[in-house]
């Protein structure tokens, strides 16, 4: 039997009314709307080709799940299957309504993406910080939701601190994760876009681009960072550890600061609690 992506899938989401399964309904497509809650913006003009080719010869295999909108229905899970389907010029699809709350409908479509892997990094990154700012949800609580670790969740938060170009080049496939990683590496907003810049023209590799991104190295770079010692390493990593989140000690010739990260109002909120704590 083949293993799901996750840990549950989006049976374990939505209970079963009455122990018995929803039945499965055709619904005109002329009836279907896209949901604001969608995780998944981009859509891939060649992979939608193939999913309509593929219904085309076997049709729709997994019915789309709804829910009432008025006198329409707002896709819960399935707008590939939808957009397809319009492609092919059908005028139904198999769908199961189903009655589910905003909280759930977000949370569904992430899942049923994730599970899929069709969300980019980007995506699901914002569809994460929309469970945490919209739905109140804390990253220990998101990565119970999709299977993943906190410090997962915690990672892919931190690719909206890169510029709008950095983030669109990502979602398009044009730079790695691996890159985007280095390019965090580095403080300043221009350095991480010419750095961008020369790994996609010159073709850098990941490891290229993290030595370039430790040494500051990019040409017209403004601050040159130095190697810390061990001693500042060993604080550096026993701070991160004391706060559950990225320590960066940025030391100059005198001076220096000290950079806490977070990713949100409530991993503030803790870090601010362990402050306090220490007081």
């Amino acid at each position: 039997m083949e293993k799901s992506v996750l840990g549950r899938g989006l049976s374990a989401l939505i209970p079963e009314s009455g122990g018995e399964k929803e039945r499965i309904q055709s619904i005109e497509l002329n009836r279907l709307e896209a949901s604001t809650f969608q995780p998944r913006l981009y859509f891939s003009e060649i992979r939608l080709k193939e999913l309509a080719d593929s219904i085309k010869e076997k049709g729709v295999i997994q019915p789309i799940l709804v829910r009432v909108k008025g006198t329409k229905f707002e896709i819960i899970a399935g707008e590939r299957r939808f957009r397809a389907a319009k492609l092919l010029g059908l005028k139904e699809i198999p769908a199961i309504v189903k009655s589910v709350d905003d909280a759930n409908v977000l949370e569904l479509s992430l899942i049923e993406n994730v599970q899929r892997e069709e969300l980019n990094r980007i995506e699901e990154a914002r569809a994460f910080r929309r469970l945490s700012e919209d739905f109140s949800l804390t990253q220990e609580q998101i990565a119970g939701k999709v299977s993943k670790d906190r410090a997962t969740i915690a990672n892919t938060l931190r690719l909206l601190e890169l510029p709008a170009k950095i983030q669109q080049y990502l979602e398009e496939n044009m730079i790695t994760m691996g890159h985007a990683k280095s390019l965090l590496m580095l403080a300043d907003e221009r350095e991480q876009v010419r750095l961008c810049d020369r790994i996609m023209k010159k073709g850098l590799s990941v490891r290229q681009a993290e030595n370039i991104a430790r040494t500051s190295g990019t040409k017209g770079a403004s601050v040159i960072r130095r190697k810390k010692d061990i001693h500042l390493a060993g604080v550096e990593e026993k701070l991160q550890h004391r706060f559950g989140t990225r320590v960066r000690i940025l030391q100059g010739k005198k001076r220096g600061k000290i950079v806490i990260e977070y990713f949100s109002q409530e991993d503030l909120n803790r870090v601010l609690g362990l402050l306090d704590a220490t007081e």
